[in-house]
């Protein structure tokens, strides 16, 4: 890495950290420093911790699920170049998020998925909400998360939706990353009091799309999201990847890691709809 950073995250279980996010080999290899949160009653305070007892001007936060591939660092660098030349006063970037027109953005694996999601992007494009499984941040754009926003939700469409209003770029780039998630059954009460929030805080820039749903006014697409995830639950549980394997064989599959390929590969990208 040509550029100081840090990693940030928030932890609730040691096992899938040290399988995952401790595990990247800009962790292990090239000795990025890890901040680790715990207990943390949301998030954002998780997180404006971290930021504030951190100093890097790069500061990745990353779900404990994450792992970062080897070819991650060099695809890093190569999208900070690109945004010291064309937007030197950016906030916030990504690997998967939402652009404008609404078209889910990025080059990830996820696991619960079983394969590759999202439409690949030749250079970081402007989008209106992220993923929050890894959120990058430049320090000196002074932006940070919103303590106000409960749990653990949707608090990368309100970091984008900031640095939006504050004038800063937020993108999404081709950065690879393995996101060894689990099955996702239902949305419960935490969101809905995430979702209601955001709602609310930022109802003059409605509607806002989100990786998983819509965002209106009226705030009927979050029980017809439930409905038909309700519907499609079987279909998802059977499709779902294991989350308990080794990041490395995901990668592999990818072409991002140098591993003997798995017995059946399994890579394929899904086009994600609300509905799945």
């Amino acid at each position: 890495m040509r550029r100081a950073l840090c990693i940030v995250t928030a932890s609730n279980d040691e096992e899938c950290l040290h399988r995952n996010l401790l595990a990247s080999d800009i962790v292990r290899r090239r000795g990025v420093p890890v901040h680790v949160e715990r207990g943390a009653p949301s998030a954002s305070i998780a997180y404006n911790r971290g930021l504030a007892a951190t100093d890097a001007p790069i500061v990745i936060f990353a779900h404990q699920d994450v792992y970062f591939p080897p070819v991650f660092a060099a695809a890093l660098d190569r999208v900070l170049d690109w945004l010291d030349a064309h937007d030197p006063d950016w906030a916030v970037l990504a690997p998967f998020g939402m652009s404008v027109d609404g078209r889910h953005l990025g080059n990830v694996w996820s696991t619960s998925q079983s394969g590759l999601v999202g439409t690949p992007v030749d250079m970081p494009t402007p989008v209106v909400s992220f993923d929050e499984m890894t959120i990058i941040l430049r320090r000196d754009s002074n932006i940070a998360f919103d303590e106000g926003l409960p749990l653990y939700h949707l608090y990368g469409t309100d970091i984008v939706q900031a640095a939006r209003a504050a004038g800063h770029g937020a993108y999404v780039a081709d950065l690879p990353v393995v996101h060894n998630d689990s099955f996702h059954g239902r949305l419960g009460r935490d969101f809905t009091r995430g979702y209601d929030y955001v709602r609310r805080k930022w109802r003059k820039a409605l509607p806002l799309r989100t990786p998983v749903l819509w965002v209106r006014w009226h705030g009927l697409d979050l029980p017809w999201y439930r409905l038909r995830a309700r519907r499609s639950f079987a279909a998802r549980q059977a499709k779902a990847g294991d989350e308990t394997a080794d990041p490395k064989i995901y990668a592999c599959e990818c072409g991002w890691e140098d591993l003997p390929p798995a017995p059946q590969s399994r890579q394929k990208r899904h086009s994600l709809k609300e509905d799945t």
